[in-house]
């Protein structure tokens, strides 16, 4: 039997036109057999409410969501898992026969690459954590979650970190020690995770880098950038050279694709295609 249409998923966001998500989501339904659509939406912020409705109905199997969308679409959903409610956003919708399930892969996405690309298990260590926005939000929840033992938060707004670190413990009941962030960042000589979860380094500003201070890094210091364009910023290209481990933020957006993948067709995600299209597109943008 002939069947000529596709099951849809959309990125609602404002703007969206150079977010590359939809060519490693489309390599992947091609690569799965799936006849399925990966769709970009620009979605103004007042018409939010109504095209999420009009996914609903048109049947659309899932949604990401990103900027400015991540929080507002929250009230909007029938229910939000847990991990999300306790990041305070949404950028990944599942639907669950006539229900839409907001989750949140980010930092999911993270840990994965964490585990699975650098080796590392976070139960138990100490980790820096340079920013305290949407990324860092997501990120700080789920090394929470997995049980790391202490979190040092540092930004150039200490009321936004404190901020991060009371949602912090509300939800997970980590207490963050929270650092202003001056000069020169000091690495503690027990930090096992440095994490940059701010927009330095980010195309077309790849030579920005925060200042640190590496003189007492352990060896066993594994460095971390949720900056996924270029895949090697300048921090992680300063880090490799001195000899620490090193993970990209390249690895965060695909494994975040990956759950995705996996929330809304129910299938295994085949994460090399999605790696190498998202690696290929970005190389083109450059």
């Amino acid at each position: 039997m002939l069947d000529y249409t596709y099951q849809i998923v959309g990125l609602f966001g404002h703007p969206v036109a150079e977010n590359p998500t939809g060519v490693m989501q489309e390599a992947a339904f091609q690569a799965a057999g799936l006849r399925w659509r990966y769709l970009n939406f620009d979605v103004a912020p007042a018409r939010l409410a109504e095209c999420v409705a009009a996914a609903k109905v048109l049947g659309f199997r899932g949604l990401n969501v990103t900027i400015p969308h991540k929080v507002a679409i929250v009230p909007l959903l029938d229910e939000v898992a847990p991990a999300a409610v306790a990041i305070g956003a949404v950028n990944t919708v599942r639907r669950d026969g006539d229900r839409w399930i907001g989750e949140n892969t980010d930092g999911k996405g993270f840990l994965r690459g964490l585990e699975e690309d650098a080796g590392v298990d976070p139960r138990g260590k100490r980790a820096m954590l340079i920013g305290a926005g949407g990324a860092a939000r997501a990120i700080a929840t789920e090394l929470a979650l997995a049980g790391i033992a202490t979190l040092r938060i540092v930004n150039r707004d200490p009321e936004r970190a404190r901020a991060l670190a009371s949602a912090l413990a509300a939800s997970t009941g980590l207490t963050a020690q929270i650092e202003s962030w001056t000069g020169p960042l000091v690495l503690a000589p027990d930090t096992d995770l440095l994490i940059n979860a701010t927009p330095l380094g980010l195309y077309p500003a790849v030579n920005q880098e925060p200042e640190i201070d590496w003189r007492t890094a352990s060896p066993h210091l594994t460095v971390c950038d949720a900056v996924f364009n270029p895949a090697e910023t300048a921090l992680l290209r300063r880090a490799r050279r001195q000899g620490f481990r090193t993970l990209d933020g390249l690895s965060m957006l695909v494994y975040q694709g990956v759950i995705g993948f996996e929330l809304w067709t129910g299938q295994a995600a085949p994460q090399a295609v999605m790696k190498e299209a998202l690696a290929a597109a970005l190389r083109t943008r450059e």
